[in-house]
């Protein structure tokens, strides 16, 4: 019960059996959920069907409906801290992020002292593959942008391939997250950097999704660009902190 992976699901069918395959392979005792919006392709049967394969090892939680990356991850951090897990993971089930770097994120927290560790392309060693030129443009403006707006020294604020200390997502008031789509990776590796936490980037190669389809859309883009605006603004005030912090823990500790 210490390593948890968190994959949100929606029409992952033609991935699922084998991203979930890549992570038990490492033989390194991640657990997986698997939290999928009531995809009408069948992902979750197919997770079932695996189930019996890895009992108390592979967990599927079921949502009606299509409601967001973040709120999905939201669901399986809350989840995750309620079952005792030490370092709770996040992973797209397509493989734009390699099972294979699972341990690497795990010891940059548990071996290196991280608190967060992120899977990055854009320090030292870290790449994208396969990527078309607009797409590539628009992500590393994106990462540039944020530092500047936000003063964050993270390089890759966007990643989706992250490492928690189950500490960070304990002081953090999740029900206080605002953000769904893009903005959510920025919002929550803000947040546990302005309460303190320190954030290790490990480099990566992202390749893109070579089966199903992107979930990026205007929406997704627009919000990223208005949140972090917004997120920068409301943390020059003190009731940002306020408002983020899980104060019912911070009283339990006192």
């Amino acid at each position: 019960m210490e390593k948890l992976v968190i994959i949100p699901t929606y029409n992952e069918k033609d991935n699922i059996r084998k991203i979930i395959d890549a992570v038990f392979s490492l033989q390194e005792d991640f657990h997986i959920l698997i939290v999928d919006d009531g995809s009408p392709d069948g992902t979750g049967n197919i997770v079932k069907s695996l189930q019996q394969q890895h009992p108390g090892e592979l967990f599927l939680s079921e949502r009606s409906g299509k409601q967001g990356l973040g709120t999905a991850y939201i669901h399986g951090f809350k989840w995750a801290l309620a079952k005792g897990y030490q370092y709770i993971f996040e992973m797209d089930a397509d493989f734009s992020h390699n099972p294979k770097d699972l341990p690497r994120l795990y010891n940059a927290c548990a071996v290196e002292g991280g608190d967060v560790a992120v899977g990055s392309r854009y320090v030292k060693g870290g790449r994208t593959e396969n990527w078309p030129w607009d797409r590539a443009v628009l992500s590393y403006g994106a990462s540039v942008y944020v530092r500047f707006v936000t003063w964050m020294r993270v390089k890759d604020a966007t990643a989706g391939f992250v490492c928690y200390k189950r500490q960070v997502l304990e002081s953090i008031n999740l029900d206080a997250i605002r953000f769904v789509g893009y903005a959510f990776q920025i919002e929550m590796k803000f947040t546990a950097w302005k309460l303190g936490f320190k954030v290790k980037e490990v480099p990566i190669t992202f390749i893109d999704r070579k089966e199903g389809y992107s979930k990026m859309s205007k929406g997704i883009v627009k919000e990223g660009i208005l949140g972090v605006l917004k997120i920068q603004w409301e943390s020059l005030f003190r009731k940002y902190e306020r408002r983020v912090r899980n104060e019912q823990l911070q009283e339990q500790e006192q």
